[in-house]
């Protein structure tokens, strides 16, 4: 039965290496009476076996509490101080294992150091290529955590900006929607009044969105139709915002993504009566929202800045493999972006 002290892995290699260290050792202590007498091979190889499984279980350990997740830089440390812990141990080993192979009777095998010292050289090249193993083992183990630590930095840093962004969308809003209030105010207050119920809507949806990581997509949509109403105010018929009609309950989003890509396209594109920009937001079919404008390019578009789609995308992988989705021609810009099948959280209320 194979032992549990060692993986599977241990178990297979000390199997292979078994008959190879019976072959040269016993050959090395006795010479060819070992392969010729029946007597002298069945003591050998009983005797070898039990010093076998015992010196693999001394080493086994000695690399087992030497080694360890060594830090930054320590790594050749390790390896010295676990190479002269080896050799100490394989020192001791052989001194054994000859003298119990002297007080065996039958197999004439004389304790003396000029038999010690060739298997204890043999065993210490061995220890220096267990170390060399082990060592390039842990530098290729420390490179990949160094890889995943930079991958994290910079998922990081591209959530930090998701993030920045989010803030700066409140701001420019807000100065634009007080202009708007301002020219209502006097012009029709009726509308004023309901402009102020939808502004004070949304910051309550901003503040309680800032606190959660994902939302419901019909918390979402719910609050962007609000949102696109107070646009409308201010752009009339050069914006269409279209929304869709139903929305499955199980459909999640991290909160505001909808609202930084319909500001973006408001931003980087012209708007006029007689040039509407259209944002179209679709389900697709695979559990994704598709956010869709005509490009009617002011300046630059969404993604010439890059920024915005890295920190969506940069959010999103906190949550799942699946990736945000970009296409873009001379006519249409578009962004997919997949939502998360979690369970639902708590409702943001709009």
């Amino acid at each position: 039965m194979k032992p549990a002290f060692f993986s599977k892995y241990e178990w297979w290699y000390h199997l292979a290496m078994m008959p190879v260290c019976f072959a040269l050792g016993n050959y090395y202590l006795l010479g060819e009476r070992y392969f010729l007498h029946l007597p002298t091979f069945l003591t050998a190889s009983s005797l070898a076996f039990v010093l076998y499984w015992w010196s693999v279980m001394i080493l086994t350990v000695v690399i087992r509490k030497t080694a360890g997740s060594a830090a930054e830089g320590q790594i050749l440390e390790q390896m010295l101080k676990m190479l002269w812990k080896l050799a100490a141990a394989t020192l001791l080993l052989v001194v054994f294992d000859i003298w119990i192979y002297s007080l065996i009777p039958g197999l004439d095998v004389g304790f003396s150091w000029s038999k010690i010292w060739p298997l204890a050289l043999v065993g210490l090249l061995c220890d220096a290529f267990i170390c060399a193993l082990l060592g390039l083992f842990y530098a290729l183990q420390q490179w990949k955590n160094d890889q995943a630590d930079d991958e994290k930095l910079a998922r990081q840093s591209l959530e930090i900006e998701f993030d920045a962004l989010k803030g700066q969308v409140n701001p420019h809003f807000l100065f634009n929607s007080l202009n708007t209030l301002s020219s209502l105010i006097s012009a029709d207050p009726a509308q004023a009044e309901d402009f102020v119920e939808d502004l004070a809507r949304i910051y309550r949806y901003m503040l309680q969105g800032g606190r959660t990581e994902l939302v419901p997509l019909q918390s979402e949509l719910s609050f962007l139709e609000v949102y696109a109403r107070l646009l409308k105010v201010r752009y009339h018929d050069a914006l269409l915002v279209q929304l869709p009609d139903r929305c499955p309950a199980d459909l999640m989003i991290p909160p505001l993504m909808l609202q930084i890509l319909l500001d973006n396209a408001v931003q980087y594109n012209v708007l006029s009566p007689s040039r509407p920009l259209t944002v179209t937001i679709s389900l697709t079919s695979d559990r994704a929202v598709r956010v869709t404008n005509n490009v009617q390019i002011r300046h630059r578009t969404l993604g010439a800045t890059g920024t915005g789609l890295r920190g969506l995308s940069a959010k999103l992988l906190t949550f799942t493999s699946r990736k945000l989705k970009i296409e873009e021609d001379s006519e249409i810009f578009s962004v997919t972006i997949p939502l998360l099948p979690d369970a639902m959280p708590a409702q943001v209320p709009v």
